[in-house]
C-alpha cells in the first residue's frame, strides 16, 4: 500500500466530535480533517492527479484549502488542551476515563464536496487513519505517529469504508474492557508495525473546534468547544489555555446542567462542528441564558488550579479577560462577555486564587482548591 503524503499527516491532526479514543466513544472525533504535509511550499494544497482517481477541479483544491486552514487551527486548540486533559484527571472525579489518545478518521468523515477533496487531493482513503495523538498519552509514547494507518486491534481486522469510524467502536470495546492496552497492528510508510498502547487517564471532554468568528467558547458538559474567533483573538498558547481550562471548569461543576442550558449549548455545538455551519444559530444570545456570578467564580477559580497543574503561566489570565471584556462587551451580543457577564467578581477571584496557587507551590503542598 502506498505511503502517506506529508501533507495527508499535516492535515490529519484536524479531527472533531471526540480528542481522544475512549471506551465509550472509541474512534469519535471532530468532523474535519486533520493537518496533512505534502513536499509543497507551506500552505499550498497538492494538486497532483493519482491515477484512478478523478481530476482535481478548482472546487477540490477551495474545499482542499478550506480543510488544511481549519487544521491548523484544530491542530493548536488540541496541543494546548493535552496537559490540561491529562494533567488534571485526578480533579475530574466525573469526567476522567481510561483513553487511548488518539483520533482516527478516514474520507467518509468528511461530507459532500469535502469527502472528495478529502480523497482526491488530500489523499485519504477507505482505511481508518490516525488524526491526531494526544500529546503525553499511551499512543505517543508508544509511537503511534499521525497518518499510521489502522490495520487490527488485537488481530482483528479493522473496518473500511463508508462506516468505519462507528464500526471501530465495537471492536475497541471489548477489547479495553477486559485489559489496560490495545495490540495495535498499523501500516506506516507502506510498512507493517505492532505497537501496544498503553490506556492513558485523563479528562473525557471532546474539544472541539468551532467553525465561527463570533468571540466565544462553549460547554456542554460533555464537550469543550472554542470558536475561530476567540482562537483569533488570543495572542498566544497560554491565552487559548486560559479559554480551555476555564470551559472545562464548567463542565466539571456541572453548570450546563444546573443552568438548564445544556440542550441549547449542545445544538450550538453540533451546529458549529459542521465545516459550513448556520450561523443564523448565533442571533441574539443564541438561547443561551447568562452565566450567574456565582457559577463564573467558581470556574475561574478552578480553572486557576486547572492551569498551574497543567504547567501554563496563569498570572495573566485576569488581564486576558479584562482585554476581552473591554474589547467585546456585554452589549454584543452573543459574545464570551455577553454569556459571562461578571467581569469585575470574575477577576478578583482570580487574583485571589493566584495568590493562594503561588503560595501552595512555594510550600510544595498539593495544588487542589
Amino acid at each position: 500500500m502506498r505511503s502517506t503524503p506529508m501533507r495527508i499527516q499535516r492535515l490529519y491532526r484536524f479531527t472533531s466530535p471526540a480528542l481522544i479514543v475512549a471506551t465509550a466513544a472509541l474512534l469519535a472525533a471532530c468532523s474535519t480533517p486533520g493537518p496533512m504535509q505534502s513536499s509543497t511550499e507551506p500552505g499550498a494544497v497538492p494538486v497532483e492527479q493519482a491515477p484512478g482517481k478523478p481530476e482535481v477541479t478548482p472546487q477540490m483544491a477551495a474545499a482542499a484549502e478550506v480543510l488544511q486552514r481549519m487544521a491548523t487551527q484544530h491542530d493548536r486548540l488540541y496541543r494546548v488542551a493535552a496537559p490540561l486533559l491529562i494533567d488534571n484527571a485526578a480533579l475530574c472525579t466525573k469526567h476522567a476515563r481510561n483513553l487511548l489518545g488518539f483520533t482516527a478518521k478516514n474520507r467518509y468523515t468528511y461530507p459532500g464536496q469535502y469527502n472528495e477533496a478529502a480523497w482526491v487531493v488530500l489523499g485519504m482513503d477507505e482505511h481508518l487513519q490516525v488524526t491526531n495523538v494526544l500529546n503525553g498519552s499511551g499512543a505517543a509514547k508508544a509511537g503511534l505517529r499521525q497518518g499510521d494507518r489502522l490495520l487490527a486491534a488485537a488481530g482483528t481486522p479493522l473496518p473500511v469504508g463508508p462506516n468505519a469510524l462507528s464500526k471501530a467502536g465495537a471492536v475497541f470495546g471489548p477489547i479495553m474492557a477486559k485489559q489496560a492496552s490495545l495490540p495495535l497492528s498499523i501500516e506506516r510508510s507502506g510498512k507493517p508495525r505492532d505497537l501496544t498502547i498503553p490506556v492513558t487517564r485523563a479528562c473525557a471532554f471532546a474539544i472541539e473546534l468551532g467553525n465561527a468568528d463570533n468571540i466565544n467558547a462553549y460547554a456542554d458538559g460533555s464537550r469543550v468547544m472554542v470558536t475561530r474567533g476567540m482562537l483569533g483573538f488570543a495572542q498566544n498558547d497560554d491565552e487559548v489555555a486560559y479559554v480551555v481550562a476555564r470551559t472545562m471548569a464548567h463542565n466539571m461543576l456541572g453548570h450546563a446542567a444546573t443552568q438548564r442550558n445544556a440542550a441549547t449549548i449542545g445544538s450550538i455545538i453540533d451546529n458549529l462542528t459542521a465545516i459550513t455551519p448556520d450561523t443564523s444559530m448565533l442571533i441574539g444570545s443564541g438561547g443561551i441564558r447568562a452565566m450567574p456570578a456565582a457559577d463564573d467564580v467558581a470556574a475561574d477559580r478552578l480553572a486557576v488550579y486547572l492551569l498551574a497543574r497543567a504547567g501554563y503561566r496563569y498570572e495573566g489570565a485576569s488581564a486576558f479577560w479584562k482585554r476581552l471584556a473591554a474589547t467585546y462587551p456585554a452589549k454584543i451580543l452573543n459574545s464570551y462577555t455577553a454569556n459571562h457577564p461578571a467581569t469585575p467578581m470574575r477577576v478578583a477571584a482570580i487574583d485571589k486564587t493566584v495568590v493562594e496557587v503561588k503560595a501552595k507551590q512555594s510550600a510544595k503542598k498539593p495544588l487542589v482548591p
